[in-house]
């Protein structure tokens, strides 16, 4: 596994390069959000998404969700309703997982039963500039033990996938709660995690 240390705020567009080249040929890698880090892959690679499944597979944390750049990305890959935009642009970019409508865009192994994606649109510069480098969503689970306990250090969690994942950009250990999540697909909004991100509008 390839690893590089990134600066959290203004981080070196090589190590951006050469994670996009990495994800764009198929593979997998870990890098930082704004709540913990994320294990990730190109949204339109098949061969990768089933490389994600298979490292999540034991887990009990089984969420996926993809990293969006921005509003206008986010509505090519979900139905953003009236009341969510509202809600969701004062929000984000934030800690938070919204659960939206589909659009047929999204590969189908991604939809829940109820045709929805979870969206993110993280706090965090590495995140988003990969996502704008790749030119799509980047999907994305945290980093967690077989258990599904999130991992907050950068060597534990290199030790634990370095023969699973081709890439990791670091930051330095990041130590906090999963993102929020939030479902909006219906008119009734509804709290499905109470996470790092305030949900206080939604009460």
């Amino acid at each position: 596994m390839e690893y590089y240390e990134v600066h959290p705020e203004d981080p070196q567009m090589r190590y951006i390069s050469k994670a996009v080249n990495v994800l764009k040929n198929g593979g997998v890698i870990i890098y930082p959000t704004d709540t913990v880090y994320g294990i990730g892959c190109d949204i339109y690679n098949k061969k990768a998404l089933g490389r994600l499944f298979s490292i999540k597979n034991d887990s009990d944390d089984k969420l996926f969700s993809f990293v969006c750049s921005g509003f206008k990305e986010i509505s090519k890959y979900a139905k953003i309703s009236d009341y969510a935009y509202r809600r969701m642009r004062h929000l984000l970019p934030g800690p938070y997982t919204f659960i939206l409508p589909t659009t047929r865009l999204v590969p189908k192994e991604l939809w829940s039963k109820r045709k929805t994606v979870g969206i993110r649109m993280p706090n965090n510069q590495i995140a988003l500039k990969l996502v704008e480098e790749l030119g799509n969503p980047l999907v994305s689970t945290s980093a967690t033990s077989r258990r599904g306990n999130l991992l907050y250090d950068t060597f534990e969690i290199k030790n634990i996938f370095s023969n699973q994942v081709d890439l990791m950009l670091a930051c330095g250990n990041i130590i906090g709660d999963p993102s929020s999540v939030i479902d909006l697909s219906d008119d009734e909004p509804e709290i499905i995690r109470q996470g790092a991100g305030d949900v206080a509008l939604f009460v």
